[in-house]
């Protein structure tokens, strides 16, 4: 049983294939990293089969795909993984991100001090259900004159979720617009008041993400409106499993995302572990 990383995200594909294709929606955070990792892993078993797989990113950190705990250990301990993807000098602190006991499991073999950062919960949708009653308004595809909006509420969500914002949002809208992938809600009066927006379908996989409401409109059901039409689009676009995460920690979108029709599946958390001192 062994780790193996490359930096070749075809490589990778061909090694993981099966892995991926059996649990698309587990492995949804590898599966949507791996054409800009900066560097892929697989964790084969004795007979060869592939159980684990992660992505790696200094900008961004460690995401762990589905895996078993005695994998997650291994990838920890540099006897057993003389190439860790989380360099073993451990100078800078490192993000980690995964299902809740692979997470777990490294951090408590990596000796080093750790804390949560956030606790989550993956969803896929079954049947989708529209929100009851319907919001006011209705919805549509954003275009081109909506990037300015798009780019300031997504830093506002940024800031939203504890995230460190991006100075300039323009580019990472504008590639989700330009395909049709981010929907906005309007209101009565016509101006746009929520967003969210889907990831590329990969594996059968997407995943539903930028679901923000300007403070100002809260409490409208816009952002079920807004997740609703966007759901919509990738169901009627053939998308297989459609997936979101949401917060533990908020019980509103837990529950606004059950009556749309979402289940879930496994939690998540992130953590922080320390850089280790000299």
């Amino acid at each position: 049983m062994t780790w193996h990383f490359t930096e070749d995200a075809a490589a990778f594909r061909t090694a993981a294939a099966r892995h991926l294709a059996a649990e698309p929606a587990r492995n949804t955070a590898v599966l949507t990293l791996m054409d800009r990792a900066d560097r892929l892993g697989w964790w084969t078993e004795p007979d060869g089969r592939v159980t684990g797989v992660l992505a790696f990113s200094p900008s961004s950190g460690l995401d762990l795909g589905a895996m078993t705990e005695e994998a997650a250990r291994a990838l920890a301990s540099p006897a057993d993984t003389p190439d860790p993807p989380v360099f073993p000098d451990g100078g800078e602190p490192v993000v980690l991100r995964g299902e809740t006991a692979a997470v777990e499991a490294y951090a408590e073999a990596c000796g080093r001090s750790w804390e949560v950062t956030g606790r989550m919960r993956l969803f896929r949708l079954g049947e989708l259900t529209p929100p009851d009653p319907a919001p006011a308004g209705r919805g549509r595809v954003a275009g081109e004159a909506d990037v300015p909006l798009v780019a300031v509420w997504t830093r506002e969500f940024a800031v939203a979720i504890g995230d460190e914002p991006a100075e300039d949002y323009t580019g990472f809208v504008t590639e989700r617009i330009t395909e049709g992938r981010l929907h906005l809600w309007e209101g009565p009066d016509g101006r746009p008041v929520s967003m969210a927006a889907v990831s590329r379908t990969i594996e059968g996989q997407a995943r539903v993400h930028l679901v923000y409401t300007p403070p100002a409109e809260r409490g409208n059901g816009y952002a079920a409106g807004a997740t609703e039409a966007v759901s919509r689009s990738a169901v009627d676009a053939g998308t297989g499993q459609v997936l979101l995460f949401t917060d533990l920690a908020n019980p509103t979108s837990n529950a606004l995302y059950r009556r749309l029709g979402y289940r879930p599946v496994t939690d998540h958390v992130g953590v922080e572990l320390a850089a280790v001192t000299r």
